[in-house]
């Protein structure tokens, strides 16, 4: 289907053309003549689909043809559980949305939160943002959602891995009854938990998914080795070696083992960063736009990256660590092979690792293709990091010289 066939409003087919889009993925042709006309979707796909841009056509059609209020508060709310994937969602916005006249903003913690506040205050159109900064500027009375005329909740089950369900339900229950107004919900994965919440504030969704009976996407060349851990790194630089890859993402379950990682990969003349969830949001966002545009050629993330989030050309991505959440796995590998690419996924499989592994491929629906590595792909001459020098950590001696410790009770 091509979107000239949808009758959308001029500006908004303006923008979408000026994005490059002409011709539907299977989840927006099956979605959005269903949204288009009103109906509440609860939509599953596998990730790099264009969820995001479904539910942003069908938001700003809705607005387009609507009238506003004379209210400064918002008419459209968006929900999404991590930073990295509201500011995703806010340039997606401002890229369809470029010729509507709306006031986008986008709303999330660790940074500007005078700005918006103060752009809360003079009115906008279009909220986005995260559960806890949302419900901290509407307890100030800085907006209301009574206008609310599209809720939109994107990576609904992992609002509930990251324990915002409390806060989700919090702000649904400020919007206006679930039939004035249209709901959507997109996601890769929508498990039982997420269609109760789905039938508690929509109005009667229909579900619509085209993941078929694979939860991975068709092009993603997935491959896997069995390696002890101490074998990882060396069999890491000869997979670098022999793939020759240009931008590549490289998955860890811990903050620690990404910052080990990072120091013996530099040391190896290999530039990478590392973003993980206690990074600062200005650095993150920084380390993004860097990865985005090609300066930095490899990225370390733990699965604060692993969510909705869209970067073109990722030609691999590496499971150094196999996730222990079996839904992880797919939003990993997710990162290549976006909207009809092709990409390549390598994991690892140490002592540990492994032990997620059978839980993983009965998710996924079939075993992963395993191939054992030769002798000759292991780097054994590499570099290793510099020391770093440790604090001294020997107790000081209290014993008075040439006699016993004093008592700490007066005699």
């Amino acid at each position: 289907m091509q979107f000239e066939q949808l009758a959308l409003p001029e500006p908004l087919g303006k923008g979408i053309a000026e994005a490059g889009f002409t011709e539907c993925t299977p989840i927006q042709e099956l979605t959005l003549p269903l949204t288009l006309g009103g109906k509440d979707v609860a939509g599953r796909g596998q990730t790099g689909t264009g969820k995001t841009a479904a539910f942003l056509i069908t938001l700003f059609d809705r607005l387009l043809k609507n009238n506003p209020p004379a209210s400064p508060n918002p008419r459209a709310l968006i929900l999404a559980p991590t930073r990295e994937l509201v500011v995703q969602i806010h340039q997606d916005a401002l890229l369809l949305g470029k010729h509507c006249g709306f006031s986008i903003q986008a709303a999330y913690g660790g940074v500007d939160y005078n700005k918006q506040r103060e752009a809360l205050r003079t009115g906008v159109d279009v909220l986005i943002g995260t559960p806890g900064r949302l419900i901290d500027f509407l307890k100030q009375k800085i907006y209301t959602l009574a206008d609310i005329e599209m809720l939109v909740i994107d990576e609904a089950d992992r609002m509930f891995d990251l324990g915002f369900i409390g806060d989700l339900r919090f702000l649904l229950r400020r919007l206006p009854a679930f039939d004035k107004r249209q709901n959507l919900m997109f996601s890769a994965t929508l498990n039982h938990r997420v269609m109760e919440l789905a039938y508690e504030f929509m109005n009667m969704p229909e579900k619509v998914s085209v993941s078929g009976d694979s939860m991975t996407a068709d092009k993603i060349e997935e491959i896997l080795f069995h390696v002890s851990s101490k074998e990882k790194f060396p069999l890491l630089l000869g997979l670098l070696r022999r793939e020759g890859m240009e931008r590549t993402m490289i998955f860890v379950n811990t903050k620690r083992e990404g910052e080990r990682l990072q120091a013996r990969l530099m040391a190896n003349d290999h530039p990478c960063r590392l973003i993980s969830g206690d990074v600062a949001q200005e650095k993150r966002l920084r380390i993004m736009r860097d990865f985005k545009a090609g300066k930095l050629p490899m990225l370390i993330a733990t699965d604060v990256a692993s969510r909705g989030l869209h970067i073109e050309g990722v030609s691999h991505v590496i499971n150094y660590d196999l996730p222990e959440d079996c839904e992880d796995y797919v939003h990993r590998i997710g990162r290549t092979a976006r909207a009809g690419a092709e990409g390549k996924a390598i994991s690892l499989a140490d002592e540990t690792g492994v032990l997620s592994l059978e839980a993983i491929e009965e998710y996924i629906g079939h075993p992963i293709p395993t191939e054992w590595a030769e002798d000759e792909l292991f780097v054994i001459d590499y570099k290793h990091p510099p020391r770093t020098a440790r604090r001294n950590t020997k107790p000081v001696n209290t014993t008075p010289r040439g006699g016993k410790a004093r008592s700490g009770r007066r005699r």
